[in-house]
């Protein structure tokens, strides 16, 4: 136990490293020179590592159950367990039982942690995204993020101690405001919430009046010294509420991800009976379909008989052979027009609703099963782990991560498979989710059967010995040949 212990929180807990360091490298560009606290940040990582527990939970087990089983097979001790009577199974009960338990805590966070995570890390993640850069006046550029100002300056010392500054302020009048002066003091409020411009020898334009009329006052006013004050809550980190995203399907349990799926169902089933009775009203054949129709073939024409239109004259074949009137013709084919289009319309509209709700369904439904599934595949990948650790038969971290990689590199393309599969309504929810699982249990079942019969699916020797033996037997072979050559 202790042996398997030590190595799986090793790679649990850097397997969640490195899932994190992925997700920052995507969104980094989002986070930088925005001036996020470092309080903000630990509480995303806090969050993120929360929703990235069930992708590393799996692998962590898989690594751990190959180097433990290989260490014990590297080191002999599985042969003097097997020598001692005691098979693997009875073997691997101990940890088959610590796997099993793992996999019930999965599903207990996938089902109430998580949603809790995802909310949470949403609404953060996306309150970041959307908060403007943090204050950073550089020299010789117009800084405008700041809303109805653009302000510019030709130097700065100190951070602090400006040179020829101008600030464009945004009026409803005929022109902008403008304000310049050849040295400033710039100051930052302690709570972070204004900016304070201290302005020596400079001079304050302004235009009042209508931008449309033509009375208007031009007002330029100099000044030995001049405060403008900022407000800089438009910079500030604006708060989302939890509520936002709170019925979404990644933020919700099994209990209530079923609720939804029943509910969405039977609004399925309602769109179809709303569409029934809307076209019921223009489909009026319908109504008259008679059911007991009999198909009757009429009796084939005798050779040599006159057909009935040859027996009329040339002026009324015509009319014979399309007796509709052209007036008659026109109106029926306006009239199937209009129906048409009524028809069309009365289906496009609620298509739209109607597709939607399948797709919601569809991930409503998606959810529900993940939530079982990547809780059952710490099982799985346990039970592939341990028999591929006894067969490989060798520990540390050289061969047992490139294995543990190999089957976990397919499992995650198995799992989103079955999720693309699902979002693109080619599967069904269940048969994508549980993808991944129905092909990887197989394998565990095999190698389990080939480490109880001490396989050598793994052994180079086994296969070195067996492409000498096929290379001898064809060698042979080509002699053989070569000695009947001369004598046919």
């Amino acid at each position: 136990m202790r042996s398997f212990l030590g190595p799986f929180i090793a790679t649990f807990f850097l397997t969640l490293f490195v899932l994190i360091l992925q997700f920052f490298w995507l969104w980094i560009d989002d986070f930088v020179g925005k001036g996020i606290d470092t309080f903000t940040m630990l509480r995303l990582v806090l969050y993120l590592s929360a929703t990235l527990v069930p992708l590393a939970l799996p692998l962590a087990i898989l690594l751990s159950s190959i180097m433990t089983f290989g260490n014990l097979g590297e080191t002999f001790e599985l042969v003097a367990i097997k020598s001692a009577g005691i098979g693997l199974l009875r073997f691997m009960l101990p940890l088959t039982v610590v796997a099993a338990m793992l996999s019930g805590m999965a599903f207990l966070f996938n089902n109430y942690v998580i949603p809790v995570a995802n909310l949470r890390m949403k609404t953060l993640h996306y309150d970041l995204v959307n908060k403007k850069p943090a204050f950073d006046l550089k020299e010789g550029v117009f800084y405008t993020t700041i809303p109805d100002y653009a302000i510019k300056v030709s130097k700065k010392e100190h951070d602090s101690i400006l040179h020829n500054v101008v600030i464009y302020e945004n009026s409803t009048g005929p022109q902008d405001n403008i304000v310049a002066a050849e040295k400033g003091i710039m100051r930052i409020s302690n709570d972070k919430r204004f900016l304070e411009f201290t302005l020596y020898n400079g001079w304050r334009y302004e235009e009042r009046g209508n931008r449309y009329g033509n009375n208007t006052d031009y007002i330029r006013l100099g000044f030995k010294e001049y405060k403008k004050v900022l407000d800089l809550s438009s910079l500030a980190l604006n708060r989302t509420d939890d509520s936002t995203y709170k019925d979404r399907y990644e933020m919700l349990s099994t209990r209530q991800l079923s609720k939804n799926v029943d509910s969405l169902q039977k609004s399925l089933n309602a769109f179809k009976e709303r569409d029934q009775r809307e076209l019921a009203g223009y489909l009026n054949f319908s109504k008259y379909v008679d059911t007991g129709w009999v198909d009757v073939k009429a009796q084939p024409v005798k050779k040599g008989a006159k057909m009935f239109l040859d027996l009329l004259p040339d002026s009324l074949k015509v009319h014979a052979t399309d007796p509709t009137p052209t007036g008659v013709k026109q109106t029926v084919l306006e009239q199937a027009n209009a129906y048409s289009g009524y028809v069309k319309n009365s289906i496009e509209g609620p298509s739209w609703d109607y597709e939607n709700k399948r797709k919601e369904l569809r991930m409503t439904s998606m959810t529900y099963h993940e939530k079982i599934t990547m809780s059952i595949a710490v099982l799985v990948l346990f039970l592939i782990g341990a028999p591929l650790g006894s067969i490989v038969r060798k520990g540390g971290i050289g061969t047992p991560v490139v294995f543990a990689v190999i089957f976990f590199v397919i499992f995650f393309l198995l799992n989103n498979f079955g999720k693309k599969f699902v979002k693109e309504d080619v599967l069904q929810p269940a048969a994508g989710m549980w993808l991944a699982t129905a092909v990887l249990l197989p394998i565990g079942m095999f190698l389990i059967y080939k480490a109880l019969h001490d396989s050598q699916l793994f052994n180079k020797e086994f296969y070195y010995r067996a492409f000498r033996a096929i290379r001898k037997m064809i060698a042979k072979k080509n002699a053989s040949a070569k000695q009947a050559a001369p004598a046919s």
